[in-house]
């Protein structure tokens, strides 16, 4: 099933169930615990994140031929920073290039995004899936001058300003895809392709991060993990490519759609 969040006309938000007929259902519930997909018609004036996380968790350098453009050796285990949950955009609505903290080095990076439909901690890879409300797609939008020197050695604050976590559009539930790790992933700026690879290329696939992250640790219903970028980032290209005011940014992952963003500059 795809489940989106939606504006109505009055402003309220509400969960829907697209169907295949492009009508869209409205759900009731909570889609974290219990939910139930109506048979009223839903008035959808605007497409929303698909949720309001409870955590993003991202992972760094997860795909091989992405660590091999960086000229970074492979990672023994998963490597974990996070973003803040304010920093989530929905679809449609401008990633902004911040000018208070400036950035000249803004950047794109397609991501699947997996959405932790259960509280859970120390899972067993086996079993990791069965916690996995659904996915979709992220873009783990970055400020490359404050990720490598102006952020006091880690990411975080390169990772986390405002409109830098689009998702959408829509959370895909696992039934239909059973394996995460078979997905056509695209990144393109202006319709040019920038980055074009396969989940498959993962370091680390979703059930081992899964239990990676779960160690020790209890993941909340709802959090987000951000599964790392495959190569074409432009921070790769020669010279490099970074996003600016006027671009359009699309991520696109097989079976779950296309999440667009036009970029802007922040407002004075």
């Amino acid at each position: 099933m795809k489940i989106i969040r939606y504006q109505n006309p009055s402003g309220e938000i509400f969960y829907g169930s697209q169907q295949a007929s492009g009508e869209t259902l409205r759900i009731t519930g909570d889609i974290l615990s219990e939910y139930q997909v109506t048979t009223e018609h839903a008035q959808v004036s605007k497409i929303l994140a698909p949720l309001v996380p409870a955590a993003i968790l991202c992972i760094g350098l997860n795909y091989k031929h992405h660590a091999a453009e960086m000229n970074a050796p492979m990672p023994q285990f998963p490597v974990l920073f996070m973003k803040n949950p304010g920093a989530l955009q929905n679809p449609d609505d401008p990633i902004l290039v911040p000018t208070h903290l400036r950035s000249d080095e803004v950047d794109h990076e397609c991501e699947l995004a997996v959405v932790i439909g259960r509280k859970c901690k120390n899972v067993r890879k086996a079993d990791a899936l069965n916690y996995v409300l659904g996915y979709t797609c992220g873009n783990d939008v970055s400020a490359r001058d404050w990720q490598k020197n102006f952020g006091g050695g880690q990411w975080s604050r390169g990772k986390s300003f405002d409109t830098f976590a689009p998702l959408g559009p829509c959370l895909v539930t696992c039934d239909e895809i059973p394996n995460p790790n078979t997905l056509r992933i695209r990144t393109l700026v202006n319709d040019k392709t920038m980055q074009d690879c396969n989940t498959s290329d993962m370091i680390f696939d979703v059930p081992t991060l899964i239990e990676f992250l779960s160690g020790s640790t209890t993941l909340l219903p709802g959090t987000v993990i951000l599964t790392g970028t495959p190569h074409g980032v432009g921070m790769a290209a020669k010279p490099p490519r970074w996003l600016k005011p006027g671009d359009s940014v699309t991520v696109e992952i097989e079976k779950i759609g296309r999440l667009t963003n036009p970029v802007a500059l922040e407002p004075a």
